[in-house]
Parts: C-alpha cells; structure tokens; sequence
C-alpha cells in the first residue's frame, strides 16, 4: 500500500493556475474585445506558462511523492466533496507539458484558424487549460472526475467547429466514446461513497490518501470499481480494443487540437493508472495485470503494423501513438522502478514529439492541400525545412539515441527485460517496426522529384519556425539530460513498482520507497 504525504504550499499557485485562463475563456466571449483574441489569447497563456515555471521553483525535487502545494477546501461537504489540489513529481512534469505547448498551438493557430474565429478557438483553448490544470492536480476523486467529464465539451467543439470536413462525426464519436468511460467511471465513484473507509472527514470523503488506506483488498466488489476506472483510463490512453475513436478524431481535427489531445489529454489515462488506480486499488491491480501487460504488447505491435498501412498521415500519426501508448503501460505494469519511471518520462517526451509532427504536417498540409503520403512527393527540394523538422520530431518518435525518445523507451524495455524477458522481446518488436512506419513514409514524401506544381510553395515563415524551435529545442534538452525530469519522477517510480512487483511473473528488486520532505 502506498504512503500518500500532503505539503500545504504558501501560496494557492495551483488554484491562481485554474483561474487564469479561465478568466481569459471569459473574457474571449466579451465581444468588444474580440478583435484582439490572438494576442490576447497567447499573452494569457505565457502568463499560465510562468505561473507554472513558479510552480516548478516552489516545488521540491526531492520529494517527488509528496503532493506538494496543497490546497483543501470544502466545496460540497454534503456530498464529500473537498477542492484539493496537490501536484506530485508527475503531476508537475504534466502540468510544464501542458502550459508549454498551449502557447506554441495558439500561435500555431494564427495560420490555420481564420482571424473572424479566433476568439472562439482561443477561449476553447484556455478553458481546456483550466481544466488540463485540475486534472493533473487533484487531490480528491470525485473532483477528478467532475473535470473528466467537463472537458469533453471544449474538446467536442474544437473538434466539431474547427476540423475537417467530417468533423462532425468524429466529434461525436469522441464524444460518445469519453462519455461511454465516464458513466462507467461514475459508477465506481459512486461505489467509493459507499466502501470508502470509516473515519474520513465527511468534507472529504474522496480524497485519494483517505481512499488509499481503506480499499487494499482485492474483494469481488473492489475489483469491480477497479475495473470501472480502467475501462475508463483505458479509453483515454488509448488502449486496444478501445482505441478506435483516435484515427478518426485525429484525421478530422486541427493539428493544434490534436496537439492537446494526444500530447496531453490522453495521458489522463496514463497519469490515471498511476495516481488513482494504483494508490487505491494496490490489490486489484496486481489482479488485473496478467490481462492488462499482454494488451500493451497488442498495443505496441498493432498501433504500429496499423501505421505501416495508412495513406493520411495524420491517422498514421495517432496509430503511432496506440503504440507508444502501449510502451507506457507496459512500464507501469510491469513491476520494475526503471520501466515505471521510463513510463513517465515517455508521457513528457511523446507529447512533444507528437507536437513536433501534427504542427508540421499541418504546415505542410496548408501548402500542398493534401495530407495523402501517395499525393506527395519531393517535398525535401522545395521545403527543406519542413522535412528537417518533421524528420527531426519522427527521430525523436521512434527513440533515436539523443533525441526525447530514447531514454524512456530503452527504460521500458530494460526494465521489462529484467521482469519477464518475454515481454521485453515482443516489446522490442515495436522498436523495429517503428522505424519502418516512420522512415519509409518519410521518404514517400519527402525524396524524389517534386510535383511541378511544388515548385517554387514557400517553406516554413518566420512564426513558423518560432512556433517548431522550442519543441525542437526541448526534444534536444530531454534526450541529452533527462535526468532532471527523472529526478523528480524516481520516488514516484518506485512507489509505483512497489505496487506491481508481486503482479509481474518473475519479480525484480525495486528502490525503498521513502518520502522527502516539502520546502
């Protein structure tokens, strides 16, 4: 059973983090103000990225597990229900992910969104911020939850008003799916009202380090309302089978919505697993795993055999990520600190390669009018730096040593390796298959002879290319020295392998864990 510490902050950082953009949304909506929604929207959201690099400096590295900066307030006491906040190691390492691309998808934005629906677009944006910030940092179930639910309806309308032609009906799958999950979910939280443990404050009745150390059985009941949440978690991931909603969804929608989707939106299943699944339900998680690892593998293996074979490269791109997603939950599993911790830092460094190759071909796709690898050719010779960097992110997608990909993905399979070998091997079979869906669409593209009517289509502008250098730069910084995110993410880690390692067939060693102290 995990040990969950709570460091109040000494300021409500976290709650100012919620408001802001909220505040932003708001004022979006004022007509008279309407005209100035890009720099409006995008100084707001740099205004979120230094509340979060504040967030960062008061929060202490070496108490990774520690929910530090905790606020708690009864909100609905009747019902159990406190505002608690409180942002571990990962939830911190989300929490920098999440403000740090929403300023580059507004800007991105500028070229795709026209000026008359850019307030709209922006507000969506910002008030999806808001409550990426919630997510990442609640303390209490039932609020997690709330906020899994309320974010569909930003989501729904960046896809269904800003996509493509079939918008509509990717939205609504979306939409039918994350409600599917979230019904699913309710049940169990409905169910933690009743088997929560005896003794709880009534005003916080869901809190996770109250629910941690009353449902450690692994009882008929509680593994019902673990499967509940998974279900649920494993639709946000996505996992297989339940993943076929996000082709669909990322073929029809903006790049910048696909950016926040896929980068930071479906790690709520991934973080999910970690911070709820596994606190409260340490026994039926153990219980589930002989079911849960073999469909990461299937995950690994069919998301990129799936990528081999699409024409459109943004499907190919979110097959991509049902196979990185598979890595993921592979390493959370598992039963190993490496793999687990390798996990995390894959959540950080997929979300930025997935930047890097929905914002490029959305680039390009702007200049060709076509996303059909077989309507494209020779895009090298006219647009250079589209295929520098598009290659450059699809490297750091599939793990090329020094890049963002290359640590987490050799931890995961180090770290399964050392578990059950057979895992690690059939692991390994998505690395190599990885190369092929990402380089053999690359030279489809991008070698060859251009069309004529390539000739001479203007390559990547000046905001353009400010849009692609930071998440170049930060594919870069976290391949050559990860060790500052690991830092933070090794405690969690741990706790993390300490709850699997007697699910895994053959048990590896993992680090004591062990609880720092908050500044």
């Amino acid at each position: 059973m995990q040990t969950l510490t709570v460091a109040t902050g000494p300021y409500p950082v976290l709650s100012i983090m919620v408001l802001v953009p909220l505040v932003g949304a708001l004022l979006l909506a004022v007509p008279a103000v309407r005209g100035q929604a890009r720099g409006l929207g995008l100084v707001i959201s740099l205004v979120e990225l230094g509340l979060g690099i504040w967030a960062a400096i008061l929060f202490d590295p070496h108490a990774g597990t520690v929910h530090q900066l905790a606020e708690t307030r009864q909100w609905i006491p009747a019902m159990g229900v406190s505002w608690a906040l409180g942002v571990t190691g990962l939830g911190l390492a989300m929490l920098l992910l999440a403000v740090f691309l929403v300023p580059i998808v507004l800007l991105a934005s500028w070229g795709e969104i026209p000026a008359d629906r850019q307030a709209g677009f922006a507000g969506l944006i910002l008030a999806l911020e808001a409550f990426i910030v919630v997510i990442f940092t609640a303390r209490d179930v039932l609020l997690f939850y709330l906020v899994f639910e309320a974010m569909l309806i930003p989501v729904y309308f960046l896809i269904g008003r800003y996509g493509g032609p079939d918008r509509r009906r990717a939205a609504i799958k979306f939409l039918l799916y994350s409600l599917a999950g979230g019904l699913i979910m309710l049940i169990g939280v409905v169910a933690l009202a009743v088997y929560a443990p005896h003794g709880a404050d009534d005003g916080e009745l869901y809190l996770i380090q109250n629910l941690s150390q009353g449902l450690t059985s692994s009882t008929g009941v509680t593994r019902g309302i673990f499967i509940t949440f998974l279900i649920a978690f494993a639709i946000k991931a996505p996992m297989v089978p339940l993943h076929t909603w996000l082709p669909d969804t990322a073929e029809q929608a903006t790049p910048g919505t696909s950016v926040l989707l896929i980068g930071v939106l479906d790690k709520i299943g991934t973080y999910g697993m970690i911070a709820i699944l596994l606190p409260i339900f340490p026994e039926a998680s153990r219980w589930a795993a002989p079911v849960v690892l073999p469909l990461a593998i299937v995950g690994i293996i069919y998301g990129g055999l799936a990528a081999i074979g699409q024409d459109h490269l943004y499907r190919l791109i979110s097959y991509t990520s049902i196979s990185h997603f598979g890595f993921m939950v592979l390493g959370i599993f598992i039963g190993n600190q490496i793999a687990a911790v390798g996990a995390m830092v894959y959540m950080v460094a997929h979300g930025l390669s997935i930047a890097g190759l929905y914002l490029i071909t959305g680039f390009m796709a702007r200049r060709t009018g076509t996303v059909r690898i077989s309507e494209l050719g020779g895009i090298a010779r006219v647009m250079p730096l589209i295929a520098g960097t598009f290659l450059f992110s699809g490297l750091a997608s599939i793990a090329l040593p020094g890049l963002s990909g290359f640590i987490p993905e050799w931890m995961v399979l180090t770290g399964s390796f050392s578990v059950e070998p057979v895992y690690g091997i059939l692991a390994l079979l998505g690395v190599i298959i990885a190369a092929v869906y990402m380089l053999l669409p690359y030279q489809r593209v991008f070698t060859g002879a251009p069309a004529p009517e390539r000739v001479g289509s203007q390559d990547l502008d000046g905001r353009e290319r400010l849009v692609v250098a930071p998440i170049l730069v930060a594919m870069l910084v976290l391949g050559l020295a990860p060790a500052a995110l690991t830092g933070i993410l090794d405690g969690v880690g741990a706790q993390t392998a300490t709850t699997m390692a007697q699910a895994a067939p053959r048990p590896a060693a993992t680090a004591p864990v062990t609880e720092g102290s908050s500044k």
